[in-house]
């Protein structure tokens, strides 16, 4: 029996586009829109990967709107595997909520997976809720 969280079940992703209003994007485009993934784009790092922050222009590809972007890369020898991943893709990209970021789009190439969100420039909640005040 084989194992569903594995790239080799990828034909799930390929209809993420047509039922949720996000990009496909190539690795490519998002090394593009990362300037190859600098460490000084670095916003974050967690268990599921780091995340990074870039720009979309039309450079990456035409009739794009530019736009800051979060781009999560997920660690592959992290706790979240091809399944959940997907399960993230799919769910995310139906929601519209305007206290949630939204998802953009996602990149399922060989065994790269990650996911385009929009970039809050306030920081996260979790800066917000946890960051040090001084007294």
């Amino acid at each position: 029996m084989s194992d569903p969280s594995t790239p080799r079940h990828i034909e799930d992703s390929r209809n993420i586009a047509i039922y949720n209003d996000v990009i496909a994007f190539t690795l490519f485009e998002l090394e593009t829109i990362t300037k190859s993934f600098r460490p000084d784009y670095v916003l974050g790092e967690g268990g599921f990967g780091t995340v990074y922050k870039g720009y979309i222009d039309e450079n990456v590809r035409v009739g794009l709107k530019s736009l800051p972007v979060a781009v999560k890369v997920l660690n592959k020898d992290g706790h979240q595997g091809h399944r959940e991943w997907l399960t993230e893709v799919n769910f995310l990209g139906q929601l519209r909520h305007p206290n949630l970021v939204k998802l953009i789009g996602y990149c399922c190439e060989d065994d790269h997976r990650l996911l385009v969100y929009e970039f809050m420039f306030r920081g996260s909640l979790e800066n917000h809720l946890f960051r040090s005040t001084l007294l």
